[in-house]
């Protein structure tokens, strides 16, 4: 795995992946920046929701479970002192979809924690405290 991190000038940098993508990487105007994307501390948190989702998306869909939409809310805590390293870091994925069975959404959760989440499991080798967690909307039962 690669990338490329350009400079473009104050605090915005360009990043692009091996694979061809790219995003934009900016910092608060009060540290020179012009607020054109997310800080790069912001773009670990991210990666993160998005390598749980896929781990959990995956298994749900192995598990014939009809997600209609998932949702992973990350809230992560830093250090006060430098450097500002993350401390605590919570993932709650709000599942959604006919008939969900909450063992198979608890499990998929889990096993993307303690299991496949390279991201997570990283972070936690680091020495950050990675909480789980997980709410089902189950579509079937609306009025």
């Amino acid at each position: 795995m690669k990338a490329t991190v350009k400079w473009v000038d104050g605090v915005s940098f360009t990043a692009e992946s091996g694979t061809g993508h790219s995003v934009v990487m900016d910092g608060p105007p009060d540290h020179g920046g012009r607020d054109l994307g997310p800080r790069p501390m912001e773009m670990l948190v991210m990666g993160l929701g998005g390598c749980a989702s896929f781990d959990v998306l995956s298994m749900l869909k192995k598990s014939r479970q009809n997600v209609e939409a998932c949702v992973a809310e990350v809230v992560a805590e830093r250090a006060d002192a430098v450097p500002a390293v993350f401390t605590k870091i919570h993932l709650n994925f709000v599942v959604t979809g006919p008939g969900l069975k909450e063992s198979q959404v608890k499990r998929a959760v889990s096993l993307s924690a303690e299991k496949y989440c390279s991201a997570s499991i990283m972070m936690e080798a680091a020495g950050v405290k990675v909480t789980h967690s997980c709410q089902i909307v189950d579509t079937l039962n609306e009025s």
